[in-house]
């Protein structure tokens, strides 16, 4: 059974940084894409970025590029969400989520509906 676990949230001011994690159990961490998303109170799930199975590539939602940065290290496991500059609108649940095709080139699918394996979700709170 596959298991996906962020941390690395919290409480910081406006224009701080904040590193999240996210460590994976099981056999498929290596080849899947990985993608971040937010869900703050009262909305939707938004995709926040993704990175390719090989760590090659990433790609990002226009409200983080340039902020954010994602990465990851196989042999950790552990794929990363470099988080600076970071606004109030920030504020959210961020999750971390596997794709579900294996080896997939193409890593840029905002939609949850593609990710079938995810984290339970850390709480980054940014204060104006």
């Amino acid at each position: 059974q596959e298991q996906l676990v962020e941390s690395g949230g919290g409480l910081v001011q406006a224009g701080d940084s904040l590193r999240l994690s996210c460590a994976a159990s099981g056999r498929i961490f290596s080849s899947r894409n990985l993608g971040w998303f937010r869900q703050a109170p009262g909305k939707g799930r938004e995709f926040v970025g993704a990175i390719s199975w090989s760590g090659s590539g990433t790609y990002y939602a226009d409200s983080v590029k340039g902020r954010f940065t994602i990465s990851r290290d196989n042999a950790k496991n552990t794929v990363y969400l470099q988080m600076n500059s970071l606004k109030p609108e920030d504020t959210a649940v961020y999750f971390c989520a596997a794709y579900r095709v294996p080896y997939r080139h193409n890593y840029n699918y905002p939609a949850p509906s593609e990710y079938d394996y995810w984290g339970q979700g850390t709480q980054v709170t940014v204060s104006s």
